[in-house]
């Protein structure tokens, strides 16, 4: 009862370097805290045209929109929104200067955090992938600590897992401090990843649904549950 209350006041906005992110890395937690009360907020920063090297076809950005449309109707998030919509940035988030890049989390956005003012933000935790590390370090500063009433000031931020963390230097190796128990929530975090039919590989890939689940109850056993989505904590203020 404690937790639901907890969830049911959290306002949590995910920033995702491209649609799928959300959904490897918060989907239980999202179906969790919109089932506890509380409101889901996401943030897209690229969809682009791209030629998938293991299938060979062209997935384009219309599909890639649409999928992802598909996902946040069935989480029933509250709001969200795709920041670049064409070819020319995908996969070119890091040659964005980072000023613009924070810029666009903290003011510019529908979904700015000036204009939103979340009480949680999750960020993709920083990787091998250049994307995911220029939105990880933008997104970053962008929540960094202000005088209270003067700027909005996230008392929880954490970074989120994916399962192509486990390819990344020890320097930037993900070592989760903060668990989500999303046990009842796995269903609904597999049918959302479905919906991402583009994205997803065969058993073997770390980016199939075999793997997710997989990943999902590792992550549960460690911290004694059926199933978890596990984050980094940066801050956690109460």
């Amino acid at each position: 009862m404690a937790q639901e209350s907890f969830l049911k006041k959290q306002k949590l906005l995910v920033i995702a370097p491209h649609s799928d992110d959300e959904t490897f890395g918060c989907a239980g937690t999202i179906a969790k805290i919109k089932e506890a009360g509380g409101e889901v907020y996401v943030i897209v920063v690229s969809v682009g045209d791209l030629v998938h090297y293991h299938r060979r076809a062209l997935v384009t950005a219309v599909t890639r929109q649409k999928e992802f449309e598909k996902v946040m109707k069935y989480l029933k998030v509250d709001d969200h929104e795709i920041i670049f919509k064409d070819s020319s940035k995908h996969l070119r988030l890091d040659v964005i200067p980072r000023r613009d890049l924070i810029n666009i989390f903290e003011k510019e956005a529908k979904l700015s955090i000036d204009r939103l003012r979340p009480t949680m933000i999750a960020l993709p935790a920083l990787s091998y992938n250049q994307d995911h590390a220029a939105v990880f370090e933008a997104g970053y500063t962008a929540c960094r600590p202000h005088i209270p009433g003067v700027k909005p000031f996230q008392k929880i931020v954490v970074a989120y897992d994916n399962p192509a963390l486990s390819w990344s230097l020890e320097r930037e190796k993900f070592h989760p401090n903060f668990y989500v128990d999303i046990s009842k929530y796995l269903d609904k975090k597999i049918k959302a990843l479905s919906f991402h039919k583009s994205q997803l590989k065969e058993s073997i890939s770390q980016h199939s649904i075999e793997n997710v689940i997989h990943l999902a109850k590792v992550r549960g056993r460690e911290v004694a549950v059926e199933a978890a989505e596990a984050y980094v904590c940066y801050r956690f203020v109460v």
